[in-house]
């Protein structure tokens, strides 16, 4: 189960007590935005992309889209995002609780500029019912980003 495999990952930092569960799905910006009792833009949704034929994950704040334009000037190709069979396959985890955390070897994370407007965001953690929160320092270390990007635009 991918929530076990990030739970493994954080305790190597001491940090999976801040792993939260919740009863209820936080499978979409909004359930998460609900469980967490937060405004919706705080959610860091993980999108999951091909690119040159492996996974990238481009974790974004939940009030954005992709902006085709600026993913095409940053990729090098249109915008194709990964279905949901591929993404368990390639990434490790399922829609739902795509995380940039205990990732398979050989993703990509990036982080979209979006993020930086908040202090702390809350990225799922390998199951439709968790997250976790992190300042924007912490999730730079933990997701092992590649880098940060200007990829999307207001819904």
């Amino acid at each position: 189960m991918a929530i076990e495999s990030v739970k493994e990952y954080f305790k190597k930092y001491g940090l999976e007590e801040r792993i939260q569960e919740f009863d209820v799905s936080s499978a979409t910006v909004e359930l998460a935005a609900a469980a967490l009792h937060c405004e919706p833009q705080r959610i860091a949704k993980t999108l999951s992309f091909m690119v040159d034929g492996h996974a990238v994950l481009v974790v974004a704040a939940g009030d954005v889209k992709i902006d085709n334009p600026k993913y095409k000037a940053q990729f090098g190709a249109k915008a194709k995002m990964l279905s949901p069979e591929e993404v368990e396959m390639l990434v490790g985890h399922a829609v739902g609780g795509v995380c940039p955390f205990a990732v398979n070897e050989g993703v990509e994370v990036y982080l979209d500029v979006s993020l930086k407007r908040f202090e702390t965001v809350f990225p799922a953690c390998g199951s439709s019912n968790s997250a976790i929160e992190l300042t924007i320092p912490e999730l730079e270390q933990y997701s092992g980003y590649a880098g940060w990007v200007d990829v999307c635009k207001r819904k």
